[in-house]
């Protein structure tokens, strides 16, 4: 079966689901988006993913079309038109269609899409044994630039901090800030492990408040693990017991090599294997 994409209320097979070449989505990267999972055919943190999605609409004075309500039974609707019971799901709201030039609000109304399909960022060998990680030249985007928060369309900033991996021959990606302090990956927020504390960079080092970042968090609190938000350095990360990312895509992911050298023992810890099995443990549940 070809899969079918959503485009403001019709679904059209992959190949015939097309936008204009004068949507601001595409000219200039007004939009917002959210990337979000299916699990056993439960869309695992659905309202807040929906809610983070209007929030940033509402960032940009963008209105969206639909109800929040709406809007999820557009998603479940596209998950059962593709058949699908666990999938990756990008839901897209762009500027809509308008004139060139930067004004916003020459733009008759919002477009949403939603793609159902699967994403594998990693193999399985490297949530087994680790991923190597360098501390790229590429710094985050400037939060009062643009506010981390607002997942927007335009992920440039990330991209070339991706090729520089790439190029590298690395896995992944750290971003500092414009301090020299650690924000997160190029896709990912990220955690250290030390004397048995659990550290994440504060929001203030210009970091997505990432909804998988808030799971592990809490799941980690309720093992009795002390968490705490901490502005981290690269030596902080070199030293560190464990460090792991975190994303709706990349789930929990262990890093056990960063520039070169060995994070501890080399080999993913037992505080980040054992939050993993707790995340995919609570995947499995049923949810909302």
């Amino acid at each position: 079966m070809e899969p079918k994409v959503y485009i403001n209320g019709k679904l059209y097979p992959k190949d015939e689901a097309k936008i204009s070449v004068f949507d601001h989505g595409l000219l200039y990267g007004d939009g917002v988006f959210e990337g979000i999972r299916c699990y056993n055919g439960n869309v695992f943190r659905f309202s807040e993913h929906i809610d983070r999605l209007y929030d940033s609409a509402r960032a940009i004075s963008m209105k969206i079309q639909l109800t929040k309500d709406e809007l999820k039974d557009a998603v479940i609707n596209t998950l059962k038109a593709n058949n699908l019971k666990n999938s990756y799901i990008r839901l897209i709201v762009t500027r809509g269609v308008g004139k060139l030039g930067l004004n916003p609000f020459n733009c008759s109304k919002s477009q949403i899409i939603i793609i159902t399909d699967f994403i594998q960022l990693y193999s399985k060998e490297l949530y087994e044994k680790g991923l190597n990680a360098i501390i790229v030249a590429t710094i985050r985007n400037h939060s009062n630039a643009l506010n981390p928060n607002i997942k927007s369309l335009n992920y440039l900033n990330n991209i070339l901090a991706k090729i520089e991996c790439i190029n590298a021959g690395a896995t992944e990606g750290i971003m500092l800030n414009k301090d020299g302090y650690v924000a997160e990956g190029t896709g990912d927020n990220i955690f250290i492990v030390k004397n048995n504390e659990v550290l994440t960079p504060p929001t203030s080092a210009g970091i997505l408040i990432g909804i998988t970042r808030n799971v592990v968090m809490e799941l980690a609190k309720e093992a009795g693990m002390t968490v705490r938000e901490e502005q981290l350095t690269r030596n902080d990360l070199y030293n560190a017991d464990e460090c792991f990312l975190t994303g709706t895509a990349a789930e929990i992911i262990p890093v056990v090599n960063l520039d070169g050298r060995k994070i501890a023992s080399g080999k993913p810890g037992k505080v980040t294997l054992s939050l993993l099995k707790k995340y995919q443990e609570l995947t499995t549940q049923s949810s909302e």
